[in-house]
């Protein structure tokens, strides 16, 4: 037990506005991603990566957009479709590597949203696609420095010349 070290009264308590938890409208949004966190499953089989989109327009600004990006799950098509969408999440926003969630934070990018009906849970969004806000095209592979390009090259017309076993 812990006293609050004063007595509220419920009467003298602002109330509050109940929030605005409806599904947004289908369409693309422009968002920045506020979180990114890794988690385990419930099954304990498997992880994701939960992201929080804070959308910033071009309507709705101020609202929040869960998503889920399955990168490890016993469900070979969970796993590959989460990978295509970290992928694309990772062009949309210009990043060629990611070691840490922490570097998807921060980011702008636009995301899809469609509105699914649930039995249970009634209508919410679902992340369908991703795009860069700029139309910035998406990094390049990991390129290789020229200087191994040409120190390859250069062990390659070594290697060339003449046989190992022919040297003498």
């Amino acid at each position: 037990m812990a006293f609050l070290n004063e007595a509220f009264d419920v009467n003298e308590l602002p109330q509050g506005t109940g929030g605005n938890f409806d599904p947004l409208p289908a369409g693309w949004y422009t968002v920045t991603i506020t979180q990114a966190e890794l988690k385990d499953t419930k099954a304990g089989n498997g992880q994701y990566i939960k992201l929080r989109y804070d959308v910033t327009g071009p309507t709705h600004q101020g609202r929040v957009v869960f998503g889920n990006l399955n990168i490890k799950n016993p469900n070979q098509k969970a796993e590959e479709i989460g990978r295509q969408q970290l992928g694309d999440i990772m062009r949309a926003i210009g990043l060629a590597k990611v070691t840490d969630t922490d570097q998807l934070i921060g980011n702008s990018l636009s995301i899809k949203l469609d509105v699914k009906n649930d039995a249970q849970y009634g209508a919410s969004n679902e992340v369908k696609g991703f795009k860069s806000m700029s139309g910035s095209a998406a990094p390049a592979a990991a390129a290789v420095p020229p200087f191994v390009k040409q120190a390859e090259a250069a062990q390659a017309a070594t290697a060339k010349a003449a046989p190992p076993w022919a040297k003498k």
